[in-house]
């Protein structure tokens, strides 16, 4: 049997842990088995962090960064309107694998550092959908409210299983944006 010894990035190591976060929640984020799965040694993860903690610390941040300003970035890269905008951020965050955005914030429950990570993702998140709709003509009041069913919806959408009359549940999803993404007035 041969060791393992292919060199991997930090990068690497960030994304085989949301891999197993959303798999197993925290508590499959262990050094050992990361190591195993991706096919090295864990010295390879002691050259980018110092310890599970320090893994789990950047997993928080990898996650704020490509699960919120990424997004950003690409939505606002492609130009439009904000109705563009907002139609073209709910396709990329709409898809079906919410596996580690559930994982992170089942975390949030129990961990007080992964809870203020949620809680400023949240905020950004809201935040930029706020914006949007105040580019669109809503009154603060009514961007407010907008931004937290849209959100609501997205995060939501995941746990409510409720029939919809024949009608797939992406339908009527679509249908509630729709609603949410008409102009004010």
């Amino acid at each position: 049997m041969t060791r393992p010894t292919r060199h991997r990035s930090r990068q690497d190591w960030l994304e085989a842990a949301v891999v197993a976060l959303a798999k197993s929640g925290v508590d499959g984020v262990r050094v050992e088995a990361l190591a195993r799965t991706m096919g090295v040694t864990k010295g390879s993860f002691y050259w980018h962090f110092t310890d599970q903690r320090a893994l789990l610390d950047a997993v928080l941040g990898f996650w704020a960064e490509q699960g919120t300003r990424a997004i950003i970035e690409e939505v606002e890269a492609a130009g439009g309107t904000a109705a563009a905008r907002l139609r073209r951020l709910w396709d990329v965050v709409s898809g079906p694998d919410l596996g580690p955005e559930l994982a992170l914030r089942d975390w949030a429950r129990r961990d007080r550092r992964a809870a203020a990570a949620v809680a400023a993702v949240d905020g950004e998140r809201v935040a930029y959908l706020r914006r949007l709709f105040r580019e669109l003509g809503c009154d603060r009041r009514d961007a407010e409210a907008r931004s937290l069913l849209l959100y609501s919806l997205l995060v939501g959408s995941y746990f409510i299983r409720a029939s919809h009359g024949g009608r797939s549940p992406m339908a009527v999803q679509t249908d509630a944006v729709n609603l949410l993404l008409a102009p004010p007035g």
